[in-house]
């Protein structure tokens, strides 16, 4: 019996059969996963899969990830600087992480019909090249300027998280699954900390617009760099597939036809949007309720935000080697529930070390989860790995999107912040003890 992770499937790891899917038989009716379909791990070449990390793959996607999240971030963080030249709104700046999130829902639903097609090389060169589109248009109008550009980065943004599963699979064991996929992750803050220390220096020394061209340099890197990479990664592409055919919307046929596939979606979608809830009020919920300054807010974040990105390898590493990838996801969610409630009480009472391990420990579980939830998709998602990614982002957008709107409702309909958090902790409790007791398939029981 394998786990997820260490996982899945040892003999299906070594197989040598191309993925592409040329003569495979068309399926009628329900489009669910068979047992033999999960985790079949097999390299899209005739290259052999490393016995370790595959770090050039995962380098590549890791950089791909934190250059568009950077990008995303790109707007927000020198928000007074564009505002002040602009002479607009500083509310309508706050559309435009929402408005690449937006489209990512779509945009990462049809991309592994591209990938098909293409090859993720290639979709990952489009990624790049929509980023650099984006940061060519947005600082060269105005406002206009900004909203086309979210667009243009967010018809490729959805495609990040797919590209990188169709390359790192195929080149990954299964006993460091968790671990390369949680690495990857650490793309997404480290993207927003670069954007946070870099884009103010910009805008000072040379001015907004500057802050976004100059992010076009290592954009254009990463397209040649893959390039490089492209004719022996790409090798699995079928340049006859019909795009927007039946493949088109895989990843809603898994999510219509596959339990399991819900409940890491339903999961994916809850944590992530409690994730943005903790980022989007920590830091006014702490200078309100417990007196602290905004410095001291802004550290209290920080540690949720450090905290977030070191747990990540740390549970990659625990899902490959003691626990299954769900099931850690399930005891996760009951952690995040009890850093929720502790949340919705904190006050000017607690003393500082106390707020501060609520912080860690909220970003520990609700900003840390990623990097499994994604290998999970891929594991179980077996030769529909790509599509199980997709569907997986775009839940997490869709989460994103939606909960933090949910949770500002609810502070203001209640002026506080305990029952709005309250209600985060019933999610993240119902979500964890889904994952903890969902069946998972017979060869996957950890």
């Amino acid at each position: 019996m394998c786990k997820m992770g260490t996982a899945a499937c040892r003999d299906a790891g070594n197989s040598r059969i191309p993925r592409s899917r040329q003569g495979e038989p068309k399926r009628r009716g329900r489009i669910g996963l068979k047992e033999d379909d999960v985790m079949s791990i097999s390299p899209s070449s005739e290259e052999e899969i490393p016995a370790g990390i595959p770090y050039r793959p995962l380098l590549m996607t890791l950089a791909m990830q934190t250059i568009a999240t950077m990008a995303a971030f790109s707007a927000p963080t020198i928000a007074p600087a564009i505002v002040e030249d602009l002479h607009v709104d500083g509310t309508m700046i706050g559309f435009f992480v929402s408005t690449v999130y937006g489209i990512g829902i779509f945009s990462a639903v049809l991309s592994p019909d591209f990938i098909l097609r293409f090859g993720a090389v290639r979709v990952g060169q489009f990624v790049m090249l929509g980023t650099v589109a984006m940061l060519a248009i947005g600082g060269s109008d105005g406002l206009l300027g900004l909203g086309i550009c979210a667009v243009v980065l967010g018809i490729g943004y959805g495609a990040t998280a797919p590209v990188s599963t169709h390359l790192l699979i195929p080149r990954t064991r299964p006993k460091v699954l968790n671990l390369v996929f949680s690495i990857r992750q650490i793309g997404v803050p480290l993207g927003g900390v670069a954007a946070a220390l870099c884009l103010p220096l910009l805008t000072v020394a040379f001015g907004w617009r500057m802050a976004f061209f100059a992010q076009i340099i290592p954009a254009v890197l990463l397209i040649i760099i893959f390039q490089l990479h492209r004719k022996s990664w790409d090798a699995d592409r079928n340049p006859d597939h019909r795009l927007l055919k039946s493949e088109g919307l895989r990843p809603l046929y898994l999510l219509r036809d596959d339990k399991l596939m819900r409940v890491l979606a339903t999961a994916s979608f809850a944590y992530a949007g409690i994730q943005l809830c903790f980022i989007g009020f920590m830091s006014v919920h702490l200078t309100h309720k417990t007196n602290l300054d905004l410095v001291a807010a802004g550290q209290a974040l920080a540690l949720y935000q450090i905290s977030g990105v070191a747990s990540r390898p740390v549970w990659g590493w625990l899902a490959d080697k003691y626990l299954s990838a769900i099931r850690l996801l399930g005891l996760l969610g009951l952690i995040m529930a009890l850093a929720a409630v502790a949340a919705g009480q904190l006050s000017e009472n607690w003393p500082i070390i106390a707020i501060w391990l609520v912080c860690i420990v909220a970003g520990a579980t609700a900003s840390g989860f990623t990097g499994i939830a994604y290998g999970a998709f891929a594991a179980y998602g077996g030769k529909y790995r790509t599509e199980a990614t997709a569907l997986g982002s775009s839940a997490m957008f869709a989460g994103v999107l939606i909960l933090p709107t949910v949770f500002g409702v609810i502070v203001g309909r209640f002026g506080d912040y305990a029952e709005a958090y309250g209600i985060l902790a019933v999610i993240a409790l119902l979500t964890g003890l889904m994952l903890i007791f969902v069946k998972m398939p017979e060869r996957e029981k950890p």
